[in-house]
């Protein structure tokens, strides 16, 4: 059920049933080696990994915070993605300054995983796998 916008609503689609939630995904980041994600790199979301084992570090919390200004709230969270399309080698998530990961950090070969980024203080993020 759409949300009315008449009385200061707003309407999230045209209101159909079962109609897709789109969004703007941009380019997935293509890796082959170890990197470290720039924040606009992480905020697009969604990094594919086939290479040579390495860590996919994650960028500091005062870059990412420069990136998304709108992220100035504890509990702020976005989600991002990394595919592992590599027959043998997997790829491990590492922190930048400012983090901590919660869960498995390795994404094996042929896997994917699924984080959550969470705001959990002035200067601190958590990614969480999940």
């Amino acid at each position: 059920m759409a949300l009315s916008n008449g009385t200061g609503g707003y309407q999230i689609t045209a209101g159909s049933d079962g109609e897709a939630v789109l969004f703007v995904q941009t380019a997935p980041t293509a890796l082959t080696a170890a990197a470290t994600a720039t924040a606009q790199q992480l905020s697009g979301g969604l990094f594919t990994f086939n290479g040579t084992a390495g860590n996919l570090t994650l960028p500091t919390v005062a870059d990412l915070e420069a990136d998304i200004s709108s992220a100035q709230r504890a509990n702020a969270a976005f989600d991002f993605y990394v595919i592992n399309t590599d027959a043998s080698d997997a790829v491990t998530l590492a922190v930048g300054t400012g983090w901590t990961i919660v869960g498995v950090a390795a994404v094996s070969a042929l896997t994917s995983a699924h984080f959550r980024a969470r705001k959990t203080g002035d200067g601190a993020w958590t990614a969480y796998r999940i």
